[in-house]
This record gives structure tokens, C-alpha cells and sequence, in this order.
């Protein structure tokens, strides 16, 4: 009759940006190891990383790794 209201807690995955020395830039998200990406910009690297995180959780979640609670994803400048 009533709505569950237990939700998960928030996760917020933050992302480190640096340049390379060749110029290229690099964009990591520090809580999921192994998750980087390079851009041409900073913006660039930072929107394949975070599009890569998005890909990640997806497939956990495809495979019940993610839990059973809903989850509340942002993303933050390291």
C-alpha cells in the first residue's frame, strides 16, 4: 500500500583532471580504480570519465553488485 522510502546513500564519485606533459589531458575518478579517461581539453577528459563511471555502475548494477537500494550519484572536482 505505501511507498518504500529507504533509499541509499548518496554516492558522489570525484574526479581528478591533470595534464599531461605531450599536452593531453587525463581525468580519473578516484573511487573507482582503473577509471580514466584522456580528452583533448580538460572538459573533454572530464565528460568521457564520468560517462566511463556511469558505464560502470551500470553493468554492476546489470550484475546485483551495486546493492539493493536506489542510488543518488553526482560527481565532484577533486
Amino acid at each position: 500500500m505505501g511507498r518504500d522510502k529507504h533509499k541509499g546513500a548518496p554516492v558522489t564519485f570525484t574526479i581528478e583532471v591533470e595534464r599531461e606533459e605531450d599536452g593531453r589531458w587525463i581525468a580519473e575518478v578516484l573511487e573507482l580504480p582503473g577509471a580514466l579517461a584522456y580528452g583533448r581539453t580538460a572538459e573533454e577528459a572530464r565528460a568521457k570519465v564520468q560517462a566511463l563511471a556511469l558505464r560502470v555502475v551500470a553493468d554492476r548494477l546489470e550484475h546485483g553488485e551495486a546493492g539493493p537500494d536506489p542510488l543518488s550519484i553526482s560527481f565532484a572536482a577533486a
